[in-house]
């Protein structure tokens, strides 16, 4: 298990969270282990947190005119 998670993209970062969320839940690993899962979950989590908001940011709404004209972009706000 490598602790460098920059290289993984949203979806394997995800999969190995679950991964991860799955095998402490199963109470399969000792203490020190479940401690290390645990820490490299964290990481995982931000990662992906940092991902979506990346993709968050790059999305666009387009700005409609009267005619029904794409007139532009604004950026997309779901808050």
């Amino acid at each position: 298990m490598t602790d460098d998670v920059s290289e993984l993209n949203f979806e394997q970062a995800l999969r190995a969270l679950e991964d991860i969320v799955h095998k402490l839940e199963s109470g399969e690993a000792p203490l020190d282990e479940s401690i290390a899962l645990y820490e490299r979950g964290n990481t995982l989590r931000a990662l992906c947190q940092q991902r979506l908001d990346m993709a968050k940011a790059r999305i666009e709404a387009i700005t409609l005119g009267p005619d029904g004209a794409p007139t532009g972009t604004t950026s997309f706000d779901a808050g």
